[in-house]
């Protein structure tokens, strides 16, 4: 028996893990398919949700506090595991909105850098655009190679002792009277002091049995790869809902789709030409550039984006970190340590109640 046994190996579990490990408990996570390979992974890596002004409060604390500590703690993960994350801060430029004023007041309002910027200086930012118009700049926010960040977490895992067990999926949780012992999976019961389910946008099934609106389901997204020679992009851009992040080898992400399709991950030529044309758009030079990969992944959706992080109320030592939507690799940080704060009963980060978990 572990003292925490951790159901899904994405940036939420992954952080959990680490961050329970460094307090000297036995740590072990258990992943239905490969580690850190659905949503964690496929997303772009934008340490800021998309038009952040957009979202409910609840959400931009747990990405304003992930932001601020995302130096330090890529820093970390890097020293333990040997790996970069490639953390860029690259800035945000945004194109073409009508909502200035709203956008700059909430950034006042949050301590967000935020500037007005013409078409002018739009173009001087990024000189390649395809049409540069007014719109907003956020040179605070940065990005990080979310591969490479879960590569590198995996081994910081690794090293600092977290047991793993891939392609195993969960049946269903153990119970012993109103206390949860451990999670039936396919190769056999797996028993634990405290369980943390965690497993993006297959919670629900694990949780069949006690979830009463939660309100997760899997949202498809496809996303498309540009291969180009470095610096041809310098900047994170986002307009029209679509957006382009460059790396620092010349790859350049195009994002991306928003589809209520279950659990079918199937790629669609429809959704690459609509990938294709927004960021040809954006950047014209990218027609001349090669794609080199087209993925698609399953994001944890759930209603406003408010993830569900806390403990349930009536079944002792059983805890979720559950349906951060668009934005878990954002919140990611911010919500593995309110959820150790909550579990070892430290004084959270942030103040828990939007997240906890009715039932």
């Amino acid at each position: 028996m572990v003292d925490y046994l951790i159901i899904g190996g994405g940036l939420t579990g992954l952080l959990a893990a680490r961050e329970l490990r460094l307090t000297g408990a036995e740590v072990l996570l258990v992943e239905r398919g490969e580690l850190a390979r659905e949503s964690s992974w496929a997303g772009g890596g934008i340490l800021s949700p998309l038009y952040p002004w957009r979202y409910p409060q609840a959400v931009t604390v747990l990405a304003d506090w992930s932001r601020r500590h995302y130096v330090r703690l890529v820093a970390d993960i890097q020293a333990e595991s040997g790996l970069d994350s490639e953390f860029i801060q690259n800035g945000l430029l945004v194109q073409g909105s009508d909502e200035s004023d709203q956008a700059l007041s909430w950034a006042e309002q949050r301590d967000v850098e935020m500037l007005r910027v013409n078409a002018r200086e739009a173009a001087e930012l990024e000189p390649r655009l395809g049409l540069a118009v007014d719109g907003l700049w956020l040179p605070q926010i940065g990005q990080v190679r979310n591969p490479r960040l879960l590569q590198a977490l995996i081994e910081s895992c690794r090293q600092l002792g977290v047991q793993f067990k891939e392609n195993c999926p969960v049946e269903e949780l153990l119970y012993q009277d109103d206390k949860v012992t451990g999670a039936k999976t396919a190769k056999g019961d797996l028993l634990a002091k405290s369980v943390v389910v965690a497993g993006g946008a297959w919670s629900e099934q694990i949780l069949a049995e006690l979830d009463k609106g939660l309100g997760v389901e899997p949202v498809k997204g496809q996303m498309l790869l540009y291969k180009a020679e470095p610096g041809l992009v310098q900047r994170i851009v986002l307009s029209g809902g679509h957006y382009i992040i460059p790396r620092r080898d010349g790859h350049i992400l195009a994002g991306s789709t928003l589809e209520y399709m279950g659990f079918d991950k199937t790629l669609t030529e429809q959704g690459r030409q609509q990938l294709q044309l927004a960021a040809e758009a954006i950047m014209p030079a990218l027609a001349e550039v090669p794609i080199v990969n087209h993925w698609a992944g399953l994001r944890p959706g759930s209603p406003d984006g408010i993830p569900h992080i806390g403990m349930h109320s009536r079944v002792e030592g059983l805890y979720i970190s559950v349906g951060h939507f668009r934005n878990g690799v954002a919140m990611g940080p911010a919500s593995a340590r309110l959820l150790v704060d909550l579990m070892l009963g430290r004084e959270p980060i942030v103040d828990p109640t939007p997240y906890a978990w009715k039932i």
